[in-house]
């Protein structure tokens, strides 16, 4: 597992983040307090995906994640002091309490705040006995809720677990002694009954009265930060000014658990500031710090591409320090940061900057991308240029430009009206429009790299070649649409303007790049075949569950590889997958590669059984089904899994590293919970594929924007925004990456 030499800058270590890159290390030692590995806390087991402290969140640890992961357990009491594992000291959300207690609500003082809810004070161990632990976070699925997970005690936890160390969290000491319960007397009892490593307190008198009488003991207290600006609830201090004195801290504790924001700021418009010394001070003190509040499914710093991985590796492998554990909701990606597939681009690096763009494709070459990709348009003046779509509604500022009025309609290209690449000259897009960054998941919110979200330059297909000589990669790939309409609208044979271009790049005798071509259209790639020695890749543009052997047989007769979409590799219904389709080893036992598209970091783009994590993603299609190659917005996320070390372990990898099985996460839903069946995805036959040859060029003018001026495509009303909302907080949904 590899950790970054030297010392880098502020600056520097951000540089390298923004960039997607760390750089290993040869010495074994982290730059923890102890030198050893962080640690890594699961809070409440695998609650980023179970209700928090429920049994199959504990079993779902040792699956998925590092063999010495933590169990964390948030200690509440009940009535006949039973210590509980709970995630809050209110009732209301993580349980279904209020079924069964419908007249049970109470009005108590927690903190010096009122607080209405269900507590546990109010109920006995057996009172709770049929109560069940449920999804607190609604934006998480829901469908577990079903399972009715009983409520564990902390001795159910450690015994029927059996955790390689446990932590206690005790969050509310001062209100469970107002209801003459003793939250001392209670973990000295559990600590003498069963292994604690692990006991930590927000409340400083907590931990004072505690020390001493754990002294003897290997159990670590731990002091919890909350927000800074709170006052410490035994004294009157706030958070902010006891941070000020660590050496004070160090007399009755041996650690501190902080919010990562403590350590890695981050702006109000989610990008990050430099690092602050919180770290180093603490290992100066003698004292051990954890970070808090991870979690794959909200929203990261821009900074790492919708990446939590790199999240991670900002914490434990910058260079210049490491926590000493992380507490996450996902235990599996921190585990990751403890030959192979191409890695091909999706319009360059465009998911940190606007598709196609210079800063896009360099973006993409620094993550260490094998292959850029450039899709042909074509200008009014017949300049083929990179550019995503054919509409430049979709790329570009064209609706706030000069030519807003030149929307049009051509149903041969769109169902939808557009302003279309071939109604501008180049110097009219060049000068007058800027580009766009795309953001696939906006319905949920999330967009991309808002600072550069519209930076960079457009490219010329002449400008792409010539960018593209030099640099660190295996070759390039042009994607080829619309070459039927372009022929007889337009007069233009996008064919012999590609194959010209190459020509005089250079790209014929005097590259080592190879040049890969992609098409949905079985007969662009015939003439290519015709007319060159190019690599070929036919693009499926359907999710497809088979493909019938005469197909396949077609296929080959033109394609040397075949690019599919992922729902026809891992079938997937309401954000769960079904049993992979065999449809990767067909292809691939008709000579054909096989590359996926589109991988994508933003975790709502990863259904449920990839918990959240895009590296857990590409190691389950790389892995589990074989593909040749992923075709990806974020190639710096792929690349850093392609160095992962421990993929060359075989069969001592770590279960992290083992692929998600297909269907499996589904096998623990309950009946009543179980998703709609998926309808049957159609097979690739023979009329699918087989196109008559494109039609012979002539000399045409591009269709006129209509007379009539149409109005641009509306945006969504109030009402829909707001369902998408809602849609998103009951639908929204750590293995590989730490470099050699």
């Amino acid at each position: 597992m590899g950790r970054v030499q030297g010392f880098f800058s502020a600056t520097g270590v951000l540089l390298l983040l923004q960039l997607g890159v760390v750089i290993a290390q040869n010495s074994s030692t982290w730059l923890t307090l102890s030198g050893n590995a962080p640690a890594i806390v699961a809070k409440g087991g695998f609650s980023g995906l179970f209700p928090d402290s429920s049994s199959d969140a504990y079993n779902f640890v040792p699956l998925t994640s590092s063999s010495d992961t933590v169990l964390w357990c948030d200690v509440q009491l009940t009535k006949d002091g039973v210590g509980v594992c709970i995630p809050n000291v209110k009732l209301d959300n993580c349980t279904n309490i209020a079924y069964f207690y419908q007249t049970g609500q109470s009005d108590y003082l927690v903190n010096g705040v009122n607080t209405t809810g269900w507590f546990s004070v109010d109920y006995t161990m057996n009172d709770l006995s049929n109560v069940s632990l449920i999804q607190a976070i609604y934006s998480r699925s829901d469908a577990f809720d079903s399972n009715n997970y009983g409520i564990l005690a902390v001795e159910d936890v450690a015994r029927n677990f059996n955790p390689p160390g446990l932590w206690l969290n005790i969050q509310h000491d001062i209100f469970y002694a107002q209801h003459n319960l003793n939250m001392t007397t209670y973990v000295l009892d559990v600590s003498r009954r069963v292994p604690v490593d692990y006991v930590s307190s927000p409340e400083l008198a907590f931990l004072s009265r505690i020390a001493p009488m754990l002294s003897r003991s290997n159990t670590k207290l731990i002091f919890r930060f909350l927000d800074q600006s709170i006052s410490e609830p035994s004294t009157d201090q706030t958070y902010g000014s006891l941070l000020n004195n660590l050496t004070f801290i160090k007399t009755f504790a041996s650690g501190i658990l902080v919010p990562k924001s403590f350590i890695w700021p981050v702006t109000a418009d989610n990008y990050m500031l430099p690092y602050s010394s919180l770290v180093l001070d603490a290992h100066r003190a003698g004292l051990e710090i954890y970070a808090a509040d991870f979690a794959n499914d909200h929203t990261l710093s821009y900074n790492y591409s919708y990446d939590p991985l790199a999240e991670y590796l900002a914490f434990i492998d910058n260079g210049v320090f490491s926590v000493d554990g992380v507490v996450t909701d996902f235990p599996v990606t921190p585990s990751e940061a403890r030959g192979t597939p191409l890695i091909i681009s999706h319009n360059g690096g465009s998911g940190d900057y606007p598709d196609c763009t210079d800063l896009a494709y360099q973006k993409a070459v620094d993550g260490g991308v094998n292959f850029i990709d450039c899709p042909i348009q074509v200008t009014q003046d017949g300049i083929a240029i990179c550019m995503s779509s054919i509409d430049l509604v979709a790329d570009t500022t064209v609706t706030n430009s000069p030519f807003a009025n030149r929307f049009s309609s051509i149903p041969e290209v769109q169902d939808t009206q557009g302003i279309f690449t071939f109604n501008l000259t180049w110097d009219e897009i060049q000068m007058n429009l800027q580009p766009k960054i795309s953001s696939p998941e906006l319905r949920y919110s999330l967009v991309r790299n808002p600072r550069s979200a519209n930076a960079g330059t457009f490219m010329r297909l002449s400008d792409f070649l010539s960018f593209a000589k030099g640099k660190p990669i295996a070759g390039i790939l042009i994607n080829i649409e619309h070459a039927t309409f372009m022929v007889e609208q337009l007069g233009y044979g996008v064919i012999d303007a590609v194959i010209s271009a190459l020509q005089v790049a250079g790209y014929d005798n005097q590259t080592a790049l190879q040049v890969m071509i992609m098409s949905t259209n079985s007969s662009v790639l015939i003439e290519f075949q015709e007319k060159t020695n190019y690599t070929l890749v036919y693009q499926v543009d359907e999710s497809i569950r088979g493909a019938d052997s005469s197909t396949l047989a077609d296929i080959k007769k033109f394609a040397d590889a075949v690019a599919i979409d992922r729902q026809s590799v891992y079938p997937e219904s309401a954000q769960f997958i079904t049993k992979p389709t065999d449809i990767v080893p067909k292809f691939q036992a008709a000579g054909l590669a096989v590359y996926v598209y589109v991988f994508r970091n933003e975790f709502v783009a990863q259904p449920w059984d990839f918990f959240s994590d895009a590296t857990v993603e590409i190691n389950s299609y790389v892995e589990g089904v074989r593909v040749d190659g992923i075709i990806t917005d974020f190639p710096a996320t792929a690349a850093r899994y392609k160095r992962n070390s421990c993929r060359n372990m075989g069969t001592n990898a770590p279960n992290f590293m083992s692929p998600v099985q297909g269907g499996a996460l589904l096998q623990l839903v309950a009946p009543q919970g179980m998703p709609p069946a998926l309808a049957p995805m159609p097979v690739l036959n023979d009329s699918d594929v087989v196109e008559p040859p494109l039609p012979p060029v002539s000399p045409r003018h591009a269709p006129a924007p209509s007379a009539v001026t149409a109005s641009p495509p509306t945006q969504p009303s109030n009402a829909l925004q707001l369902m998408a909302s809602i849609f998103t907080s009951l639908a929204t949904i750590l293995s590989a990456a730490i470099l050699a």
